[in-house]
């Protein structure tokens, strides 16, 4: 009997003991458990409160793009720096080619694209082979391009060749060396003419082309396979030349054609200018600009696009008429692939052979 109330004792005691501990561990487990409690309660009141606020906010489904800015293409005529004008950089300008450029270099860097027609190679090679009225630049004349902003240079005219092949050909190196490109010559057909891999500059986006010809001079001076030379074209080669310019309208958004050619010094366009030039549009030129005449010339609108038949001068030593110191020059703003408008601007050149933005007077 005594054994039994030991063990009876013992089990009481046992089991009292357990129970301590246990009160013990909950003691200390209990804070944790309310606080994981409180815990999951406030994220699920968090969960609940986001997504009621998310299902208020109305969400577009179109994405917004920034704004495209607005591309600013110029284009000028004749360029000569040979004869006066580098006689006036070397004694008015102490030998600063960029001296004919100086008066207007401002108003011309705010470009994207700069274009212009240059009069005669700018090479120290070669041989002059043309008339009396040949022209070639000295190799620094190309800081005053670079100086004013050019970046594409037209050499399809009649004066690419005054110094023969050597010194186009080193022309068109030394205008590559300076970052600047060219149309209407090259050191190929395929290069001159352009119509398979015309040149194209995409800025924001958007690609603009430029293809030049000329009608001026020989036929031996057209480039071929082999042979450097300009792209010269007469009426036969209007259906070739068609299929160049579709060919760059499909690989551009703007293309802009310039087309060296008509009578000096004469008022009106001639009849090839205007063939030429509808043509172009009807073949998907944008707009169509000239130069050669050294005077400016009428624009007309065809089929809701522009010719500009000739800008006249814009670095020229011709004082010998007032209409020959005084040219155009033409910006083109272009927005979204589309030419949204079109800024001709007067320029007048003074007694250094400089062109400057005629006052508003005179606008």
């Amino acid at each position: 009997m005594e054994g039994e109330e030991d063990f009876v004792l013992f089990l009481t005691f046992a089991s009292f003991r357990s129970s301590v501990i246990k009160a013990r561990l909950m003691k200390k487990i209990l804070p944790w458990l309310i606080l994981i409690a409180f815990t999951v309660l406030t994220g699920l009141t968090l969960l609940l409160t986001i997504e009621g606020f998310t299902k208020s906010i109305s969400y577009s489904s179109e994405i917004i793009s920034p704004e495209k800015k607005t591309i600013s293409v110029v284009l000028v005529g004749d360029i000569m720096l040979n004869r006066g004008v580098e006689y006036m950089m070397k004694t008015e300008g102490n030998g600063d080619f960029r001296f004919p450029f100086s008066k207007i270099a401002k108003d011309l860097k705010k470009a994207d694209i700069l274009f212009g027609n240059l009069e005669g190679p700018i090479s120290d090679k070669g041989i002059k082979v043309g008339s009396i009225y040949s022209f070639r630049a000295e190799p620094e004349a190309i800081e005053g391009l670079t100086f004013a902003g050019f970046n594409l240079i037209s050499l399809a005219n009649n004066h690419a060749f005054d110094y023969g092949r050597e010194a186009l050909e080193d022309c068109l190196a030394k205008l590559s060396k300076a970052g600047i490109d060219y149309v209407g010559a090259g050191f190929n057909e395929g290069e001159a003419y352009g119509g398979r891999t015309p040149v194209i500059k995409e800025i924001e986006g958007t690609k603009i082309g430029f293809l030049a010809y000329t009608n001026l001079g020989p036929e031996s001076w057209k480039a071929s396979e082999k042979n450097s030379g300009i792209a010269w074209i007469s009426e036969k080669d209007f259906e070739k030349i068609k299929k160049d310019i579709e060919n760059a309208k499909s690989q551009a958004d703007i293309l802009i054609v310039s087309l060296h050619a008509g009578e000096e010094y004469a008022a009106e366009p001639t009849q090839f200018q205007i063939e030429f030039s509808k043509a172009a549009i009807d073949a998907g030129a944008d707009l169509v600009i000239g130069h050669h005449p050294h005077v400016v010339q009428k624009s007309e609108k065809y089929k809701d696009k522009w010719i500009f038949y000739s800008l006249g001068n814009f670095v020229f030593d011709q004082s010998f008429s007032q209409e020959t110191m005084r040219g155009k020059i033409l910006e083109i703003l272009i927005k979204d692939g589309k030419i949204n408008e079109l800024i001709p601007k007067k320029i007048e050149i003074n007694n250094y052979f400089q062109p400057e933005i005629a006052t508003k007077e005179e606008q």
